[in-house]
């Protein structure tokens, strides 16, 4: 799900620069030294689920595994993100360093609203409850990942209108496949280690205000 170089226009590659460094400047201000080991490990896995390709006709989709960060980093999914595309861009040509601003906020961007949306229940709910939060924190960050790669593409004229409607039909069934893995893995951890997604005020021991 990158957008390659020479496409978008100055403004969307200015506005994507200026999204992306403040993402990243407000997750590493809230990255403590856990998190930090745990966005190491979530960049790696981001990283290499962008290799496992799925066969859709003629083309093929991948896993982004950004629902699941989201819920786990918060903000700190921003600067994980930002060194995967990093990566991937220098030592692959996947993207390019003049996109990654704006790739960087269409992947991290949808993942923090998953954390927002979703992480403070996790904890708290157990059987149907939980597998259901689970399945559309990992379905609607990427379909807002998707959402966001097609405006962007729009940006760079109507033209391409009809490639962003077919990425879009393409990632309904990654959608579907995310929304599961998501599910699947947040619930085993909140099984084992339902503290991962505990609000912030708790992990720090100050009681949120009554």
């Amino acid at each position: 799900m990158h957008i390659a170089e020479g496409v978008l226009p100055p403004e969307a590659l200015g506005a994507g620069v200026l999204a992306a460094a403040a993402g990243v400047a407000i997750g590493l201000r809230r990255l403590d030294e856990d998190e930090a080991v745990r966005a190491g490990v979530l960049s790696a896995a981001f990283f290499t689920a962008s290799f496992i390709h799925i066969p859709i006709g003629p083309a093929s989709v991948h896993l982004v595994l950004t629902g699941l960060m989201g819920l786990l980093l918060g903000w700190a999914a921003f600067p994980a993100v930002l060194v995967a595309l990093t990566l991937q861009a220098i030592l692959f040509g996947m993207g390019g360093l003049t996109v990654l601003g704006v790739n960087t906020v269409i992947m991290a961007a949808p993942a923090v609203a998953c954390y927002h949306a979703f992480r403070r229940d996790l904890a708290q709910r157990r059987g149907p409850g939980l597998a259901v939060r689970g399945f559309l924190a990992g379905a609607l960050t990427v379909a807002l990942s998707v959402a966001l790669l097609a405006g962007f593409l729009l940006t760079a004229g109507r033209e391409f209108a009809g490639l962003a409607q077919a990425l879009a039909a393409a990632y309904i069934p990654v959608i579907i496949i995310e929304g599961g893995v998501t599910a699947a893995a947040a619930g085993f951890l909140v099984r084992v280690r339902p503290q991962l997604f505990a609000p912030r005020e708790e992990i720090s021991g100050h009681a949120p205000p009554g």
